[in-house]
């Protein structure tokens, strides 16, 4: 009896503390501090293996490619840039991509061969980071691109890929009593088309991604985490130091539906890239998850 009467005491203390932790209710994947390479795009020309190791070693787990050209990833096939994640323990789940040449003469060339690429890589998400949209249409403009995703994210599904959308901040302008952004949610296949979240952009159009989350939830399976400088809202800063509180973004991870997320910078890196990538990871790790 003292022996049960122990462990009810201790799974009781430990309960009790469960409840003080935010319940971010983080699976495998998500635990992968992610980094979109945009975020080093001056330096991976220069020497790709070389900061490829570097990310590996500031922490990173996985990564989300961009500048897929001409048949290469900085110079890289997708074989050999693979096996160069791959010597790094490094996964690429997503990629960005474009599709404007799809939308605008329905040729789907380009779109194919990025889709393969992106899955020969390892890849699980064809991810497009920005989309024309005939602004001068309105609603329409948006449901036509909308209609596009649908189309995409069919192509990629044949080809054993998720389709997903980043956002930036003119999705958020306000169109009547919608958005551009609540159309493509509203329009779009939610068994195939997914959003990829920028946090900074939400924030920055003067939304909130708690609500976004509460109304579409589940819709959101990636999220980029970018700070926004305490100052100057134009700047980013490290993780951890701006002026986005992440802390509940983080604790509502389930409701989003969020299985992996990205670290991006782009402007005002302290105190150089690398150093930043680190600051980042650092204080994910620390107080994030």
């Amino acid at each position: 009896m003292n022996s049960r009467r122990t462990f009810l005491k201790h799974a009781g203390l430990a309960a009790g503390a469960a409840l003080l932790i935010p319940s971010f209710a983080f699976d495998k994947a998500s635990k992968n501090i992610g980094l979109q390479l945009y975020t080093l795009r001056g330096e991976l020309p220069k020497d790709v293996k070389g900061v490829i190791e570097k990310v590996a070693q500031a922490g990173y787990k996985e990564v989300e490619t961009y500048g897929f050209s001409n048949g290469k990833f900085w110079g890289l096939t997708p074989k050999e840039f693979k096996a160069l994640l791959n010597a790094n323990g490094l996964k690429a789940p997503s990629g960005h991509y474009g599709m404007d040449e799809f939308s605008k003469t329905g040729k789907t060339d380009k779109l194919k061969a990025d889709i393969e690429s992106a899955a020969a890589i390892g890849g699980k998400y064809f991810t497009i980071a920005g989309a024309h949209v005939d602004m001068g249409k309105g609603v329409d403009g948006f449901k036509k691109t909308a209609d596009d995703f649908n189309k995409v994210a069919e192509i990629a599904k044949a080809s054993g890929l998720k389709f997903a959308y980043h956002n930036h901040d003119f999705e958020f302008k306000k169109l009547g009593d919608t958005t551009g952004y609540d159309v493509y949610l509203s329009e779009t296949d939610k068994n195939l088309v997914n959003f990829e979240m920028d946090l900074y952009w939400v924030v920055r159009s003067g939304n909130d991604p708690l609500a976004l989350f509460k109304k579409y939830p589940g819709r959101f399976p990636m999220w980029h985490v970018k700070d926004m400088d305490k100052t100057n809202p134009a700047l980013n800063a490290e993780v951890g130091t701006g002026s986005i509180d992440f802390k509940p973004i983080f604790a509502e991870a389930k409701l989003s539906g969020m299985q992996h997320f990205f670290v991006e910078h782009e402007t005002n890196y302290k105190p150089d890239p690398i150093g930043s990538i680190k600051t980042s990871c650092d204080y994910i790790k620390a107080k994030l998850i």
